[in-house]
């Protein structure tokens, strides 16, 4: 009868089994059981009675198998230190597992010691979990998908590669970017320092020289990729970079494309310092786990593009909130908040007046005094009604967020001055009415199902574009409520009671000390 190519079976450890952390002994049984599955090591099951439960924390954390079921989770913690869900149980086994009902296992390479028969131990080496011949594949199943970002793959790939005994001295991927302000990423590691170092490239970099002669422009142009001897004399050395990586002692270069399911292609670059250079088994194996590596950064690349969308277009905490699932018409929450909107005051005559362009400029410049105020104070910019800002401070984030908005009017204040002082200003000044209210707006998704706007709705929204209307009739660039000086500590001089159009009853209107 042929052998299954897949099995599961439990039988009795042979002898004492003892796992120690910290200098305690967590676990201490001559009852053990070990679960024997295709392709993974061995494990061993411990009765919960042998097990110091009373220093495990259950965590919400749960994986799940097909012959085993749900597994449930815990945090080890002894002293001053803890290990996260590194233990685990299947409290409710299926029919296969049925054995382990009631034992507890030990991820073992985060304990400190593991005993047999009072003799250490090290884990059991899994003898056919290559028999596909790529050890890089067994990472790929088993910790590469495990990863939280990019940074984690790219390191967990070089670690993987270091214990098959591939010399690296540097690794690159370089990701490029859909974001306003990046044109890409590069998460970059060298052997000297052995972490990930993460750095945001502008789009200017990519005029510039340096990028335009490296290897990554032929390779995003659809060129395949390059491979660099770098050794003797006839090395072709037709990149700056590959000289100075010479210098440096490097003996071979490989730059290799990634390409995603959109058609973009990115790249990863592995330098060593190895006589002759990279073994061909091991780029071998490199270049037969690319196009599932690729899915994986595909995966983390759309989860940071996505991410920066929505901070991009929303702002930082409605983009989170989008993401946390609130994205069905109707999703939201009242929520207390001082709302401030900005209007660029004149902005008729300018655009009559001055070419398209120009006048494009000039508007950018007075978002990037008045709304880039409100977010460097903490605030969230909600839209732009075409020349005017709309943002809130939300108060159950940030107590002191009148305060912050306080500080951003001022601060934009102060940012208008310095432009209309300015060479810049020759084509155009800048005027501002700014307005500062307070109370409760409705923070969620309004519209239509196909087309939905995250925003705030409520009368404080309406009431402080009324007075903003304000700032022209009294001639203030900047006013408050009653109910927002009443919010600070802080001495705001009063213009009287005001009318609102759709208010029943007067405001009272306040500005700032220096404007009064």
């Amino acid at each position: 009868m042929e052998e299954p190519r897949y099995r599961i079976f439990v039988e009795p450890a042979p002898g004492r089994v003892q796992v120690r952390f910290n200098g305690v002994t967590v676990a201490d049984s001559d009852r053990a059981l070990i679960l024997h599955e295709t392709r993974y090591a061995p494990v061993h099951y411990l009765p919960k009675a042998d097990v110091r439960m009373d220093l495990m924390e259950p965590t919400e954390h749960r994986t799940h198998c097909p012959f085993k079921g749900n597994a449930s989770h815990w945090t080890l913690r002894v002293g001053d230190r803890l290990s996260e869900n590194s233990v685990w149980a299947y409290e409710k086994p299926l029919p296969e597992a049925e054995p382990i009902r009631g034992y507890v296992a030990f991820y073992r390479d985060r304990m400190d010691t593991w005993y047999e028969e009072r003799a250490e131990t090290a884990a059991e080496p899994v003898a056919d979990a290559h028999d596909h011949g790529n050890p890089l594949v067994d990472w790929l199943m088993r910790e590469a998908w495990d990863a939280k970002d990019v940074g984690q793959l790219v390191y967990g790939l070089v670690h993987r590669l270091q214990a098959e005994g591939v010399e690296l001295t540097r690794a690159n991927l370089m990701l490029r970017a859909l974001h306003p302000q990046v044109m890409g990423t590069v998460n970059a590691w060298t052997r000297a320092d052995d972490n990930i170092r993460t750095v945001e490239l502008g789009h200017a970099v990519g005029a510039e020289e340096r990028f335009l002669s490296s290897p990554f422009v032929p390779i995003f142009a659809g060129r395949g990729g390059v491979r660099r001897r770098l050794e003797g004399p006839e090395a072709r050395i037709d990149f700056p970079v590959l000289e100075d990586m010479r210098a440096e002692g490097a003996t071979d270069y490989a730059a290799l494309p990634l390409a995603f399911s959109d058609g973009q292609i990115h790249a990863l670059t592995l330098t060593t310092d190895a006589p002759g250079g990279f073994r061909t088994e091991d780029l071998g194996h490199i270049h037969e786990i690319l196009p599932l590596l690729s899915r994986l950064v595909e995966v983390h690349s759309l989860q940071r593009t996505a991410r920066t969308l929505l901070d991009t277009y929303l702002g930082v905490h409605t983009g989170a909130r989008v993401l946390e699932g609130r994205i069905r018409r109707g999703d939201g929450e009242r929520i207390p908040a001082v709302v401030w909107m900005a209007d660029l005051r004149g902005s008729t005559e300018l655009q009559e007046t001055l070419e398209r362009d120009v006048y494009l400029d000039l508007l950018n410049e007075f978002f990037e005094a008045t709304a880039g105020s409100a977010i460097d104070a903490g605030g969230e910019v909600l839209k732009f009604i075409g020349d005017a800002v709309l943002a809130i401070f939300p108060i159950q984030d940030e107590p002191r967020a009148p305060y912050q908005a306080l500080s951003a009017a001022r601060e934009a204040l102060a940012r208008i001055e310095r432009f209309n002082a300015g060479p810049d200003a020759a084509n155009g000044r800048l005027g501002m009415a700014l307005a500062l209210h307070i109370g409760e707006v409705n923070y969620g998704n309004i519209g239509v199902p196909g087309r939905l706007d995250f925003t705030a709705t409520g009368p404080v929204v309406n009431e402080v574009s009324r007075l903003e209307g304000l700032c022209k009739v009294l001639g203030k660039p900047v006013v408050a409520s009653g109910a927002f000086a009443e919010s600070v500590d802080a001495d705001l001089v009063p213009l009287g009671r005001h009318e609102l159009r759709g208010v029943a009853e007067p405001v009272e209107v306040f500005t700032l000390p220096e404007l009064a």
